[in-house]
C-alpha cells in the first residue's frame, strides 16, 4: 500500500514537470501507474490520463512553450506555493526555510534548481513519507491546491487535473468551477518586490 501510494504521487509530480525529451519518454510507465492508482476514482484517473496523453502529442518545443507560458508567466498558475500566499515578500524565505528543514529532518536533501515550495519537490518529499502524512500536509496547501486548479480549469488547461487529484487524495473540497475568472494579471505589479523601507506616516520625501 506504501509503495502503490508513492508511485502514485511520483507520477503526480512527473505530470506537472517540464516536458522535455526524457518526461515524454516516460508518459507510458505514468500512465501505467495512474490507471493503477487504486486511491483515485475512475474519473480523477481519467482526467489524468487525458492529460497524459494531451503531453505526448505534438512537437515537443510546442509542448515546453506551452509549459512555460502556463506555469512562468504569472503568479495564478505559479507552480510554487507560496507565492501565492506571500508573493515575493520576505515571509516567504522563512516559510521555505522551515519547508526545506522538514524534508532534512526525514534525511532528504533537495537537489536541482527548484525551490523547496515547488510543487512537484513537495510531492516528492510526501512519497517518502508515511502515507498517513499526505492528507495532513496537502490539507494545510488545500487553499492554495484549489487556487491553481481553478486558475488552471479557467484556462481550459488539463494541467487542473493533479490539483484536483491531489485535494481528493487529501479528503478535501474539490475545485468550483463556479470560481470567477481572476482578471488578467499585470506582470509588472505581480512580480514587484515591496520595498524594504517606508517613510513614517505624516513625512514628506
Amino acid at each position: 500500500m506504501r509503495n502503490e501510494h508513492a508511485i502514485t504521487l511520483r507520477a503526480l509530480a512527473a505530470l506537472l514537470a517540464y516536458p522535455d525529451e526524457e518526461l515524454r519518454a516516460a508518459l507510458p510507465e505514468i500512465a501505467g501507474a495512474l490507471r493503477a492508482a487504486r486511491g483515485l476514482d475512475a474519473q480523477r484517473r481519467g482526467e489524468l490520463l487525458a492529460l497524459a496523453g494531451e503531453l505526448g502529442q505534438g512537437e515537443q518545443l510546442d509542448a515546453e512553450a506551452r509549459y512555460v507560458e502556463l506555469f512562468d508567466r504569472g503568479r495564478s498558475t505559479s507552480l510554487n506555493l507560496f507565492e501565492h500566499v506571500h508573493g515575493d515578500g520576505r515571509e516567504r524565505g522563512s516559510a521555505m526555510l522551515e519547508l526545506r528543514e522538514r524534508y532534512q529532518r526525514i534525511g532528504l536533501e533537495q537537489r536541482g534548481h527548484e525551490l523547496p515550495d515547488h510543487l512537484p519537490v513537495l510531492l516528492e518529499y510526501l512519497s517518502c513519507c508515511d502515507p498517513a502524512e499526505t492528507p495532513e500536509l496537502l490539507g494545510e496547501c488545500a487553499h492554495v491546491l484549489r487556487k491553481l486548479g481553478n486558475a488552471l480549469a479557467h484556462r481550459g488547461s488539463r494541467y487542473a487535473a493533479v490539483p484536483a487529484a491531489l485535494l481528493a487524495l487529501a479528503g478535501e473540497e474539490g475545485l468550483d468551477p463556479h470560481t470567477p475568472i481572476p482578471p488578467p494579471e499585470d506582470l509588472d505589479q505581480s512580480w514587484e518586490e515591496r520595498p524594504a523601507f517606508e517613510r513614517p506616516a505624516g513625512t514628506t520625501p
